[in-house]
């Protein structure tokens, strides 16, 4: 199995990292920052990264000796070979990432339900550990934000305010300009029409502000 080994993760080459899924950082002693590229065992990582579709949380990946000593890891830790990887559970179910990982080779398997986290390696097959839970209720599918009810839209109450009252500075200016013309015993009520078309005019303005703002809040929020 070819393994690349370099003394901190920030010493390995570009073009030497083609798991598009993970840094070195993220794969590097967390104790040392060196680090140990076994590629066989990145390249099942990278592969069960795309079989899930989710991100993998990489607790611990590579561990130096003196790491793996200081954290209390098995003398023979696979960890320290660059074949092992300590993976979270909490945006995976423990059973669908079990089935997942021994389907892309993974063989080792260790339970740690109450720290969260599963450990998988590239063998020899065994596993240890109390197992997971079952889970009542599966991952719900990952869905796009449902679109708004028309009704309920922000963006159409104020578009319909600002209609309503567009038409209605209208008809008020239409009604002011007949009255003044054939109602002339009721023309000291016209100063207070043009007050009222005016009134129509600020909601409608008012109307316009809410849907643009509608709009930009959905915008911003990948509501459209």
């Amino acid at each position: 199995m070819p393994t690349l080994s370099f003394p901190t993760w920030r010493d390995v080459p570009e073009k030497a990292w083609r798991w598009s899924s993970f840094s070195p950082a993220e794969i590097a002693c967390r104790g040392t920052g060196a680090i140990k590229i076994n590629t066989e065992a990145m390249d099942k990582l990278q592969e069960l990264r795309d079989r899930l579709g989710k991100p993998l949380i990489v607790r611990s990946a590579y561990r130096s000796p003196e790491h793996n000593h200081a954290v209390g890891g098995a003398p023979a830790s696979k960890h320290m070979q660059g074949t092992a990887f300590d993976i979270a559970m909490a945006n995976h179910d423990p059973a669908a990432f079990e089935a997942a990982a021994r389907s892309v080779g993974f063989l080792g398997f260790g339970y740690y339900p109450r720290s969260g986290f599963m450990h998988i390696d590239l063998g020899p097959a065994r596993s240890w550990g109390d197992p997971f839970p079952v889970r009542p209720v599966p991952f719900a599918p990952e869905l796009p934000p449902a679109r708004e009810v028309l009704s309920e839209s922000r963006t159409l109450r104020g578009g319909g305010a600002a209609g309503v009252a567009t038409l209605g500075a209208a008809g008020v200016e239409v009604a002011q300009s007949v009255l003044a013309e054939t109602q002339t015993a009721i023309l000291p009520l016209v100063p207070y029409l043009d007050t009222l078309r005016w009134v129509f005019i600020a909601v409608a303005l008012g109307g316009i502000a809410v849907t643009i703002y509608a709009r930009l809040d959905d915008w911003k929020r990948g509501r459209r």
